[in-house]
């Protein structure tokens, strides 16, 4: 299948080391991704995104006195068409659950290649929820210890087709878009099709709120369990 176009794909990069953050602009712009501006601190990330609005912002979390944590929560809750995908030398747990819940679509981690990040900010751009190897599991585990703890389900939720509840419960088990598509013997478009229509009826933003939403209405298990 060919992969959309990385020319559509305006970036920002957010980071206070001069060296690395046009070392990673520059392996963007190589590639094909158009790379709207860059920011050195938080403040100016929020700034400057209100202006330009690229559609993935690679956010780095320990910058001066504006944590990316904080510009994450900005940018995602004024700018809802603009996804944040963390870049970040930091592994912890914790750096890792704040940022997702500040709204951020993934996390990765500096040590990625160049490669994988073209793929990261490809994926995310697409709305996927990407993240570092192992990290996908303990965002899940969060959602699912809150969701033990949490208020009840609202009864009042939006009606969903059998086949989109099929797709949001693999979703919710971490399956990117094309094991959706293996697994229930459909395409990969198709599959788009389902989450693009879930989100709009749920009115969320991407995939790691709808795995949070699925998990608190208890649709992260299989039917019969």
């Amino acid at each position: 299948m060919i992969e959309p176009e990385t020319a559509a794909v305006s970036v920002m990069v957010v980071d206070d080391h001069p060296i690395w953050r046009n070392g990673v602009a520059r392996d963007l712009a190589e590639r094909g991704f158009e790379v709207k501006a860059t920011a050195s601190d938080g403040d100016a990330a929020v700034r400057i995104a209100r202006t330009v609005r690229p559609a993935v912002v690679l956010m780095d979390l320990n910058m001066g006195t504006s944590t990316g944590v904080e510009a994450t929560g900005r940018i995602t809750t004024e700018l809802p068409g603009t996804r944040v995908l963390v870049l970040s030398a930091s592994g912890e747990h914790t750096d890792v659950l704040e940022a997702v819940k500040a709204g951020a679509s993934g996390y990765l981690l500096k040590s990625a290649s160049v490669e994988e990040l073209v793929d990261a900010v490809r994926r995310t751009a697409n709305g996927d929820a990407v993240f570092t190897a192992g990290l996908a599991g303990l965002v899940l585990g969060e959602y699912r210890r809150m969701a033990a703890t949490g208020p009840g389900s609202d009864p009042a939720t939006p009606r969903l087709s059998e086949r989109e509840t099929e797709v949001l419960r693999l979703v919710a088990k971490g399956l990117t878009a094309r094991q959706i598509a293996d697994r229930l013997v459909i395409s990969h478009r198709t599959v788009e099709n389902h989450v693009q229509s879930t989100l709009r009826k749920l009115q969320l933003h991407n995939r790691v709120e709808l795995a949070r939403y699925a998990i608190e209405h208890g649709l992260d298990g299989d039917p019969d369990e």
